[in-house]
């Protein structure tokens, strides 16, 4: 009896070791997608949806749609920015477009934005990044305004759309003198 329970376990072994090589060598096939090239991991395509979050809030940006910046961040609650400017912090993303709004109204003339820098690291469902904002815009006197920021967003990926949940807006300061370096160069 014992014999005959040996042998079947090792039967099972066997078998199991022969499915492991069988699905290890599968396994690049497996990974393709229906046009025969390797389908991208998770990360890379996470990574790929954020850059093009990034891409339409400069968009937006560009054509001073505030409607169109805030589709980038989480609604409520969920959002919390540290922005250059006062006050200290906005806690939801109704302030935060508000602040959007006001600052549109401030310089009313058109508006650019150029991202530069552009870091991302994908976790799971949430991601961090941060990057470098040329922006310019138009006083309503005509003169042009230029500004060099610092950001860092937190992405969290809900049902398969990211969103910006925290966003910190800088410029670095001198600190002997008090001053914001408002061109942020390198």
């Amino acid at each position: 009896m014992r014999r005959d329970l040996a042998a079947a376990m090792g039967s099972s072994a066997l078998l199991l070791a022969a499915l492991a090589l069988i699905l290890g060598a599968a396994a690049p096939a497996l990974a393709r997608n229906s046009t025969g090239k390797a389908a991208p991991d998770s990360a890379t395509s996470d990574r790929a949806a954020i850059e093009a979050l990034e891409t339409r809030y400069v968009e937006a940006f560009d054509t001073r749609d505030v409607d169109g910046i805030m589709a980038s961040y989480a609604r409520g609650r969920q959002l919390f920015v540290f922005d250059a400017i006062p006050p200290r912090d906005y806690p939801s993303w109704d302030d935060y477009k508000r602040d959007w709004e006001t600052l549109f109204s401030q310089f009313p003339g058109p508006a650019s934005d150029k991202m530069s820098e552009l870091s991302i690291t994908v976790v799971g469902t949430v991601a961090y990044g941060h990057h470098i904002e040329d922006s310019q815009f138009t006083q309503k006197d005509g003169t042009k305004k230029e500004f060099v920021v610092r950001v860092t967003d937190v992405y969290r990926k809900f049902k398969d759309k990211w969103l910006i949940v925290q966003e910190h807006v800088s410029f670095p300061v001198d600190i002997s003198t008090g001053q914001a370096d408002l061109m942020s160069k390198p």
